[in-house]
């Protein structure tokens, strides 16, 4: 006996095989036991998620020699010519083969006379949505008042080329696009079923591919056991669809995290040499990055789908949250604007170059900037600032009060505990958020060895002991290289904090604008002449 692939052996033949589609399952189901049958229903989706499956399945349960339900019996011979296809009261028509009018009035010649040997007599159209508007027209008063022993089943994986004229003749009914996790289900259960060896992940990856369609994800089912020669592993599936470069996504990340640019083209073009498909490539980092970030939210997200989570966990671990989003949002605009490069790889490229080029920083007064990232150099101190860890930063982001970019050496802090200033040491610690706000409350009394002590203003004094503390604690034990005992003290202080540094010189600015504004010859004018006012409250400074 020849083979006969998944795709087909696997069919379902009654409701109860149908894997999703429970809310179609149901509504047919329930419409079969209570006799309550529309003549004409119309199956919309994407392709291989069961609407020819479901049409020949109802078609079955309508002529079942058991009588008209739900369960047909599968074992009478009406049952039996349907599953095997020669059932002669099932004319089943595919509307992409006949697109003239004359082939869909032959067709509907036969409506009239009574059915050779079921109840029913149906009509599976599949593909409907490629007739033409003259045989759409045609088909018309039919599928509105069909004889009682007609029953019109169409299927479409377009429903919108279909004419409202017959949308409003027919029960809709959406087939939904089937979840990876139901897929792969499927696919444990027919390989237990045939002893055909597999690994969970290799299953995982082969219904993610599917796309949400059953049927593509038997047919590659397939081809994997051919592949690895009646088993299903991980490496031959990587292997057969190109993907071993996904492997290389971790160590990509750790590049683009550190600003090693040579090592970020390095992985590219290893990846490239096992001729993957760039767009899976993105695909797959995006995927990446949002397992890392529910890993940061919920530690105990994990899946055993993802398989081998130690470097998803690493890399939670060591990206911060604001990164990650950073880097999905750019790896987001890279997939959109792909098709817009020169060549896929140079839109990969590019992508991962902007991930290189921006990070998310936060001013002392609590303003998102973004920074330039300087390239790796040799330096000690693992600390981490808007440069990667243990890089000597070039550039940075100059105060957010000012809104100029000026070039400047980080502030040191030497063995001994020399005193830096605290407000060119805030927007080196990459802080964000509650830990950023807090910071920029706080002004700077004394730094003795490993021991600093800082001044928080009392608006902020509900921020002590809060993760707020916890993060800048964190930021400045990175910066140094070592921990560092924080102390705080809510009274009085003599230092100036960065915000109200930053509050200060706002004032100056509009104070500054609105003397302009007054000394201003047309101001003046208008005020001589108009008799016009300068509403001064209305001046803002806008940096």
């Amino acid at each position: 006996m020849s083979y006969q692939v998944l795709a087909r052996k696997w069919r379902p033949h009654s409701f109860t095989e149908m894997v999703g589609q429970e809310h179609v399952v149901r509504a047919l189901s329930n419409a079969l036991d209570n006799d309550r049958l529309h003549h004409a229903y119309l199956f919309t989706g994407t392709r291989g998620v069961g609407k020819t499956t479901l049409a020949r399945i109802l078609a079955k349960s309508l002529n079942c020699e058991q009588g008209v339900s739900s369960t047909p019996c599968g074992s009478c011979s009406i049952c039996q010519e349907v599953d095997e296809g020669r059932f002669a009261d099932l004319l089943e028509v595919d509307a992409a083969s006949r697109t003239k009018v004359e082939q869909t009035r032959e067709l509907l010649e036969n409506v009239p006379y009574a059915p050779i040997r079921g109840r029913y007599k149906v009509y599976l159209i599949d593909e409907v949505h490629m007739f033409s508007d003259s045989s759409f027209n045609a088909l018309l008063k039919t599928l509105e008042e069909p004889p009682p022993h007609v029953k019109f089943l169409l299927a479409t994986t377009d429903p919108q080329k279909v004419p409202v004229t017959v949308l409003s003749r027919c029960l809709q009914l959406n087939l939904k696009r089937l979840p990876a996790d139901k897929i792969q289900g499927q696919f444990e259960h027919i390989l237990t079923a045939e002893n055909i060896p597999y690994e969970a992940p290799a299953l995982a990856f082969l219904a993610r591919v599917a796309d949400g369609s059953m049927r593509d994800g038997l047919s590659i089912l397939d081809q994997a056991i051919a592949f690895g020669g009646g088993k299903v592993r991980e490496d031959d599936v990587k292997s057969m669809l190109g993907a071993v470069a996904v492997d290389r996504l971790p160590d990509l990340l750790h590049a683009v995290h550190s600003a090693d640019g040579a090592g970020v083209l390095a992985q590219i073009a290893a990846s490239a040499e096992q001729s993957p498909e760039i767009a899976d490539m993105l695909q797959d980092l995006l995927l990446l990055l949002h397992r890392v970030a529910l890993l940061q939210v919920v530690p105990d997200a994990a899946d055993a789908a993802w398989g081998d989570i130690g470097p998803i966990k690493q890399l939670a671990d060591l990206l911060p949250a604001e990164d990650v989003q950073l880097y999905y949002e750019l790896g987001l605009r890279g997939q959109r604007d792909l098709h817009l490069a020169p060549d896929p790889r140079s839109g990969f490229e590019m992508t991962l170059l902007r991930m290189l080029a921006f990070r998310p920083a936060t001013s002392p007064d609590g303003t998102r900037v973004v920074a330039q990232t300087a390239s790796p150099a040799a330096a000690s101190g693992p600390g981490r600032s808007t440069a990667p860890a243990g890089a000597a930063p070039t550039t940075s982001a100059s105060s957010a009060v000012s809104g100029r970019a000026t070039a400047e050496s980080a502030p040191s802090v030497t063995e001994a505990g020399e005193r830096c200033d605290w407000h060119e040491l805030i927007p080196r610690l990459s802080l964000g958020g509650m830990s950023a706000q807090l910071a920029a409350h706080c002004s700077l009394d004394e730094w003795q060895d490993d021991r600093l002590k800082l001044h928080l203003d009392p608006v902020c004094g509900g921020l002590i002991g809060s993760l707020a503390e916890e993060r800048l604690q964190q930021a400045i034990d990175n910066y140094c290289g070592r921990h560092v005992k924080l102390v705080f003290d809510t009274g009085p202080a003599e230092a100036e904090t960065p915000a109200q540094r930053a509050e200060r010189k706002r004032c100056e600015r509009e104070a500054a604008a609105v003397t302009a504004m007054q000394g201003d010859p047309l101001v003046q004018a208008l005020e001589e002449k108009m008799d016009a006012e300068l509403i001064v409250d209305s001046v803002k400074s806008r940096q």
